[in-house]
């Protein structure tokens, strides 16, 4: 089994991080006329899916009771009907009847506004768990209907401790080195960096410290897109970088270069870092690689906007 699942927490006390959110949800789960409606939105891989689950949980979904959708998948109308019609039924093994709508941005316009009307009237029985990476693309009268939560990523001596515990669980030991590579390349995502442990632990040991540095060299080169769009030298170079990251992510290089281009700005004006970031805005989960090419070339092609 993967490491990321492995040691996903099933319960709020094996929760890391996220301390402020916690704390409020075990407040607001003890009262009796509790939210039926929960938004959980944040960076990928840092939690919002686990919190919804341990969520359903608490509220006392089991078994068949407690759905969970990809909304990528089922985005459409009907399966926001089909929902509404299974709510009616009580529940068959638990206490209440959970959907936990992961990716939910995804839904049409016309799934969100039928997903509104269930979030207005929900039986008492009936208890509905969203999570999103970009909640700003759901209705307003939809974010209004939901308590709230802001998942954030893990800061370093926290994930840190969840890596060391990992690796003892595991009786695997490593250098501290190979640590601090883990940490500074999963940018507090901690799936991430479970995930770059498991291929550092499939390794030699001899090996390891290598196979930690490769994600190094992925970061590497998204610094040099980084550069290369902010003083541009022609497409030429460009195309050359973006060669060497067609096999990665091409949302974790979004989100890199937007972090990038925000510290430029705080640090001062510059139109240039402004005319990157509106270009890189939107996610490519539809669009995938390609729409980073895409973004890239309008980015280097263009003039910036004097703003």
């Amino acid at each position: 089994m993967a490491l990321y699942l492995k040691y996903r927490p099933d319960d709020f006390e094996s929760v890391r991080g996220n301390e402020h959110i916690l704390g409020q949800l075990k407040e607001m789960l003890q009262k009796d006329d509790r939210p039926h409606a929960y938004l959980f939105h944040g960076q990928t891989g840092c939690g919002k899916t686990t919190l919804g689950r341990i969520v359903a949980k608490e509220l006392g979904a089991k078994g068949n009771d407690f759905r969970e959708i990809d909304s990528a998948d089922f985005r459409g109308i009907d399966s926001i009907r089909d929902i509404r019609k299974q709510s009616q039924f009580r529940a068959l093994e638990g206490s209440c009847r959970v959907w936990l709508l992961d990716e939910c941005h995804k839904l049409s316009n016309d799934a969100m506004n039928a997903l509104l009307k269930a979030l207005e009237d929900p039986p008492d029985h009936v208890y509905y768990i969203l999570c999103t990476t970009d909640p700003q693309k759901l209705l307003a009268t939809i974010r209004g209907r939901c308590s709230q939560y802001q998942v954030r990523p893990l800061p370093e001596k926290q994930m840190f401790r969840l890596l060391r515990n990992v690796v003892r669980s595991e009786k695997e030991k490593l250098q501290d080195e190979i640590y601090e590579q883990i940490i500074q390349d999963s940018q507090g995502q901690s799936r991430d960096a479970l995930q770059i442990l498991e291929q550092v632990l499939c390794a030699p040991p001899e090996k390891r410290l290598e196979v930690a540095k490769r994600t190094a060299e992925l970061q590497s080169e998204t610094i040099e897109l980084c550069r290369g769009l902010l003083n541009p030298t022609g497409w030429k170079k460009i195309a050359h970088i973006l060669n060497g990251l067609k096999e990665q992510d091409p949302e974790r290089i979004r989100r890199a270069v937007l972090g990038y281009c925000q510290t430029v700005l705080l640090k001062g004006e510059n139109n240039q870092a402004a005319h990157i970031m509106e270009e890189m805005i939107e996610p490519f989960y539809q669009s995938g690689f390609p729409g980073l090419v895409l973004a890239c070339y309008s980015i280097v092609c263009e003039e910036a906007p004097p703003f």
